[in-house]
């Protein structure tokens, strides 16, 4: 099995973003906008192996609330409020650039966001 068709391929890539987005959270200065940024895409790369692991293609996107339907399509409902998943799909780009960032608010709501998905896809996926 190729890793791209892999669930748990995914799932091993979704746990770095997590360590990343809680260690970034742990620091002295805790380093908000990757803290963010690591929480939207854990999020994206579990929602992915959901998808991996039911077969179903997907386009080359941070949309969640996108994954999130083809998710549903499929059968498998993540039960998550999606203006909880557009803010964090915001973090995907917004986060990689100077301007107007997250406040250390919006990272510690964007770590309640990811733990829900991470909670889901790995109860899941067996893990």
């Amino acid at each position: 099995m190729s890793e791209i068709n892999n669930p748990r391929a995914w799932a091993e890539k979704a746990e770095e973003d997590f360590t990343l987005a809680q260690s970034a959270l742990r620091r002295k200065k805790p380093l908000i906008a990757g803290a963010c940024f690591h929480a939207q895409q854990c999020a994206e790369k579990y929602i992915k192996a959901l998808l991996v692991s039911k077969g179903a293609d997907f386009p080359k996107t941070h949309d969640l609330l996108m994954l999130n339907n083809l998710c549903s399509e499929i059968g498998v409902f993540l039960e998550i409020d999606p203006m909880l998943l557009n803010n964090l799909a915001d973090y995907a780009v917004r986060t990689r650039y100077p301007g107007e960032g997250p406040t250390l608010k919006d990272a510690k709501e964007a770590m309640e966001t990811v733990k829900l998905i991470r909670v889901f896809a790995r109860r899941f996926l067996g893990i």
